[in-house]
């Protein structure tokens, strides 16, 4: 436990409860969940669980219809055939990550992190007792990895290569030309284990495709682990159902370890996840294009405000804000801001906003801050930004 430390978002979102229990007027930026209810019918599907009394243990791995589902899911939207039997459902995709990690990475193992990367997959890596091989993706590639970069931060060492795509934070994602190029490289390098973490895979603005390696490069099928949730696309983060999907014997260690830790996930929530990946999600191109609104909204005011400056992303709901303008300037308190983590503590001690800066996801000067909230929390909250970057002097 002394390897790690906590999540930031968790940790943010923390003081931004007390800072708000004390009476602050605080605009937060900060949480990665939609802002939707749970549509409907899944809700209902919910209520007819329990009404049916289906509030028991399910088998460890997930209840048999609801992994049928998955590999529907992932045979149809994918292109990628799995049979029940090498799909483990889970409390959340972070738990499937957590999972894997736990049943394959040993001390020296080394795991090669994109950065920007969430900010939860080095610690999860330092929990396992490996080590993390944190690569800087700048903006000038698009925030993605290149086959130069992987092939520079593979070892012998090397056990897993982690991909997010659509990223959290910057919502970079790769085409598939793009992955046949990392594919290429990871041919050469067979000890190489790629977990693809797809949670934002249907929040896209550019593009509807939703491409991915182990499509792209068969051969690399028994080597990747796909996970993915329902959190993100259908509004269900409180549910707790992630999944995963891959080779038979990483499956069946991951069920092993999950019998003697979590055991099944909710019965519950798994009826609701059932219900979710058979509809036919017609709220989905809705919801995208209120995200699409408020992205393009939020960057037309952000990219206003002098020492700011933010490109678009091509999916999830967050944006990464460029901030180095701002590094150098002084507080009328007189403070010089040297880093983006001073950017962020300075916008909400003086302007009551919440953001998370850069360095907590690997690659400064930046914050990111969360869309998934109304326009009129975007527009103030830029408001809010730009009275304080108007206070602040060379």
């Amino acid at each position: 436990m002394r390897r790690i430390k906590p999540s930031p978002s968790s940790a943010a979102a923390d003081r931004l409860a007390q800072l708000r229990r004390g009476g602050r007027d605080i605009v937060s930026l900060l949480i990665g969940e939609p802002d939707f209810d749970t549509p409907a019918p899944i809700r209902r599907a919910a209520i007819d669980a329990i009404e049916s009394g289906q509030t028991r243990y399910t088998q460890t791995a997930g209840m048999l219809a609801l992994r049928q589902a998955i590999a529907a899911k992932l045979e149809r939207e994918n292109g990628l055939h799995y049979e029940p039997r090498d799909v483990i459902v889970t409390v959340g995709a972070k738990h499937a990550i957590f999972n894997a990690l736990s049943v394959t990475v040993e001390p020296g193992d080394e795991v090669v992190i994109p950065a920007p990367y969430w900010v939860s997959y080095p610690d999860m890596v330092l929990a396992c007792d490996g080590t993390p091989v944190v690569v800087a993706c700048p903006e000038t590639e698009g925030f993605l990895l290149t086959p130069a970069t992987l092939e520079a931060a593979i070892t012998p060492a090397t056990r897993w290569l982690i991909l997010n795509s659509p990223s959290n934070p910057t919502g970079a994602a790769y085409s598939a030309a793009q992955l046949r190029r990392l594919a290429d490289v990871l041919l050469r390098h067979p000890q190489v284990m790629v977990l693809t973490d797809d949670i934002y895979e249907h929040i896209r603005f550019t593009t509807a495709d939703n491409p991915h390696i182990a499509a792209v490069e068969p051969a690399m099928r028994e080597r990747t682990l796909v996970v993915n949730g329902v959190s993100k696309t259908y509004a269900m983060t409180g549910w707790r159902i992630g999944y995963a999907a891959g080779p038979a014997e990483l499956i069946a260690a991951m069920d092993m370890l999950q019998s003697q830790s979590t055991s099944c996930a909710c019965s519950i929530s798994q009826a609701a996840a059932l219900a979710a990946l058979r509809s036919e999600a017609s709220f989905l191109p809705e919801w995208v294009a209120t995200y699409r609104a408020r992205r393009d909204k939020a960057l037309t005011l952000l990219n206003a405000i002098p020492g700011l400056r933010c490109g678009a992303p091509e999916g999830a709901f967050y944006l990464f804000v460029d901030c180095a303008g701002l590094i150098g300037k002084r507080t009328e308190q007189g403070q010089r801001i040297d880093t983006d983590l001073d950017v962020a503590l300075y916008f909400l001690e003086s302007a009551g906003v919440a953001v998370i800066g850069g360095t907590s996801y690997g690659l400064s000067p930046y914050f990111r801050i969360s869309i998934a909230t109304g326009i009129e929390v975007i527009e103030e909250a830029c408001r809010r930004m730009a009275g304080a970057v108007a206070k602040l002097s060379a």
